[in-house]
């Protein structure tokens, strides 16, 4: 049983990492704005860690992590203006801005879950919920250490931090609604399959 178990997953995680691959690697996960991109690449990972549980889910936001990586060195699309600005200043910080918000998408979200749970919440608020939080944190993190990044390479912030408010305020809630839609009915027909094995 406890063999199945870890199959079982094993399996998952390597179908929400193979999910998190396609959709950062092809142009099926990240909108462009231009000057921005709106992804849906937290999606898997947030599932993914209200599956697997927090460990499955850290390693998810790594995986995100590094297709972030590899979009901002524009593999195999170009990255937005406003990563290909901070890349041509700090490749490094890039790298941190790309790979640290990601794996807090697992933290918040597995976080949220068992503290509405451990109150009594239902599930499927729980869920919702978590959902939201979890892509919201996405988004606050890495805009936010964005700009913090343009300021500490000397970049004009200024000039920026309008398009990283309203892409925050547009995007990021955008992001969440449709993270709370699709995952509250998929985590809850991945356990009730699970259940049943």
């Amino acid at each position: 049983m406890a063999a199945s178990k870890a199959t079982r997953q094993l399996t998952l995680t390597a179908l929400f990492i193979s999910l998190v691959v396609l959709l950062g690697l092809t142009p099926l996960g990240l909108i462009p704005l231009g000057f921005i991109n709106v992804t849906i690449l937290h999606i898997p990972v947030i599932i993914g860690a209200l599956v697997l549980g927090l460990k499955g889910g850290l390693i998810l936001g790594c995986a995100f992590g590094l297709v972030s990586t590899l979009r901002a060195f524009g593999i195999p699309l170009p990255a937005s203006a406003l990563v290909s600005s901070l890349m041509a200043e700090s490749p490094l910080l890039v790298v941190v801005m790309s790979m640290l918000p990601r794996l807090l998408v697992p933290l918040a979200t597995c976080g949220l879950c068992h503290l509405l749970e451990r109150r009594g919440a239902r599930r499927s608020v729980a869920l919702a919920a978590s959902a939201v939080v979890g892509t919201l944190s996405n988004t606050v993190f890495y805009l936010g250490l964005m700009l913090l990044f343009y300021i500490l390479t000397s970049l004009d912030a200024a000039a920026v931090l309008g398009l990283i408010a309203g892409t925050g305020a547009f995007g990021g809630g955008a992001e969440a609604v449709v993270a709370a839609l699709v995952t509250t009915p998929v985590v809850l027909a991945l356990e009730k399959i699970q259940k049943r094995k």
